[in-house]
């Protein structure tokens, strides 16, 4: 399979789960009580990360891929790189440590908020980096 199509697919997959995450999960929060959020969260943090952290390396390693296999495409790869590092950094500097709030106090809807809301970031970082597979594709 040739590897754009790999990368296509896994990019699109993180489009779809942000989406999801960013319309239905992220929100939903608000509407548990204290107790019932602090369960599910613990639930919620666990599985989704056993979704996204598998897709996330998958997508760092296609990127040194095509680092290695493809360095004429310099600007490309250049985009490509900025965008997936920031994925990371803003999972690991903001988002891993908002989780990690929430764990420890659940009713806090101001961090809701800010979850929810500071999490376009992200919506829009892999959505941009689909939109350039395609541009790369087609």
């Amino acid at each position: 399979m040739r590897i754009e199509i790999i990368r296509l697919a896994i990019d699109f997959g993180l489009v779809v789960l942000i989406w999801m995450v960013q319309l239905l999960i992220y929100p939903g929060f608000k509407y548990f009580g204290n107790k019932g959020l602090s369960s599910w969260h613990r639930i919620y943090t666990r599985n989704i990360t056993f979704i996204v952290a598998p897709m996330m390396i998958i997508q760092l390693a296609i990127m040194v891929y095509f680092w290695i296999y493809y360095p004429a495409m310099l600007a490309p790869n250049i985009l490509y790189t900025i965008l997936v590092s920031l994925t990371w950094l803003t999972t690991m500097i903001f988002f891993i440590p908002m989780h990690a709030n929430i764990d420890k106090n659940t009713t806090d809807l101001k961090l809701l908020n800010k979850l929810t809301n500071w999490n376009w970031m992200r919506v829009l970082l892999w959505n941009a980096i689909l939109v350039l597979d395609l541009f790369l594709l087609y």
